[in-house]
Formats: structure tokens, C-alpha cells, sequence
């Protein structure tokens, strides 16, 4: 714990659920909310003006999202970043840690894990829900990333429409043979013997889409 209360920013564009929050906060003797905020914009400005020890954002908020406010509020350097939300989706966990967010809650949060986390995050240190941490390490031990040619997700699109080898030269202008080629670096790159493997684990790990039916 620090000497001193901290000064802390409540931002969110839900007035109970700010409300919820200030009220959790409000008795801890450690902690001082200096200010509150409805949207990324007025956080930002709230943060120049007040410099507060610690924002508490959550992430989906109007005019300003939580990322994009969390981005500007660290650039500024001097206050931390405490994500508060309820959306846990790898794709928000990173752009949150990408932005520059010294950590990431859940708002089922406890009291004392809250009180915790925002000493922590004050002190600078990394703190992250055991959920949000869960996925970072997952995300981490993932293979890493399959690099595919421009010319063999072509081949590979055009096999996940049920293109024939013949077909697919013809309608990419290159020779049946070149197409095997193709089709042969993609099964060895994906781990996989056959066409139809092929199309699955690129829709898997998102290097081919299919339009919606």
C-alpha cells in the first residue's frame, strides 16, 4: 500500500453500473475518487485535467471507445490504466494490453481483488483477472501463425468453392500442374493430406472466409 489515497478516474458509460462501482470504492480509506466519466472522450479530458493515479475504464463506451481513450490516456504518461468490463474476447484483451492498460478486470471482480488491483496497477505493476490471464497464456502457446502466399489462399479459396484442379487454373490463369504445386506447399504448411483438411484448418485459423449463406 502507498503513504498517500490514491486519486482515481470511474469510467462508464452505464450510470448503475458507475454508480455500482463509486459506491464499492467509496468507504476505502486508501482510495479517493476524484472524478467520474460517461465516455472515452470526457476520460481523456477528465485524466488531462485532474492527473489522476489510476483510470478505472471499461472498454464499449460512445464517442470514444475504451481502447482508443486508453491509448491517448497513457501516451500522456503519469496515469495507469485499469480495464474494468465484462467482455473477455482475446481480441479485447489484446487491444486493451496493446493500447497501453497496466491491466485487465472482470466486473465480477471482488471488492478487495479491485482495491488490490488498483494499488498494484498505482505501483505499476500488471494485473490481470485469472479468466483474462488464462486466455493470455493459451493465446501464447498457440502455434504461431501459418504464413500462406497470396497465390495459394487464392488455390485455397478456390478450392473451398469446390473447384476442380482444372477449374482452378483456368479461372486463376495458371497451369492445372502449377496448381498441385500450389495445393501441395498448402497441405505441407497446414499439417494436412487432402484438399478438404486443407479448407477446415484455414477457415480454423482464419486464413481463407467464406461469405455468409
Amino acid at each position: 500500500m502507498t503513504d498517500r489515497r490514491l486519486r482515481i478516474i470511474i469510467v462508464d458509460d452505464h450510470t448503475v453500473m458507475r454508480a455500482g462501482v463509486v459506491a464499492l470504492l467509496a468507504s476505502e480509506p486508501t482510495i479517493d475518487i476524484v472524478g467520474e466519466a460517461g465516455d472515452g472522450r470526457a476520460a481523456v479530458e477528465l485524466a488531462d485535467r485532474l492527473r489522476p493515479d489510476v483510470a478505472l475504464l471499461d472498454l464499449r463506451m460512445p464517442v470514444l471507445d475504451g481502447v482508443a481513450a486508453t491509448a491517448e490516456i497513457t501516451g500522456r504518461g503519469g496515469t495507469r490504466v485499469l480495464v474494468l468490463t465484462t467482455y473477455d474476447t482475446d481480441a479485447d484483451i489484446e487491444h486493451a494490453i496493446e493500447a497501453g492498460a497496466i491491466g485487465y478486470l472482470l466486473k465480477d471482480t471482488t471488492r478487495d481483488q479491485l482495491v488490490d488491483a488498483i494499488h498494484a496497477a498505482a505501483r505499476g505493476e500488471t494485473v490481470l483477472a485469472p479468466r483474462v490471464a488464462e486466455k493470455l497464456v493459451a493465446r501464447m502457446r498457440r502455434p504461431a501463425p501459418v504464413a500462406l502466399t497470396a497465390r495459394e489462399i487464392d488455390v485455397l479459396n478456390a478450392v473451398a468453392d469446390g473447384l476442380s484442379n482444372a477449374d482452378i487454373g483456368r479461372r486463376l490463369v495458371i497451369a492445372e500442374a502449377t496448381v498441385k504445386t500450389h495445393l501441395l506447399r498448402v497441405f505441407a504448411k497446414l499439417d494436412v493430406s487432402d484438399r478438404t483438411h486443407a479448407v477446415i484448418v484455414a477457415l480454423d485459423r482464419g486464413l481463407i472466409t467464406r461469405p455468409d449463406p
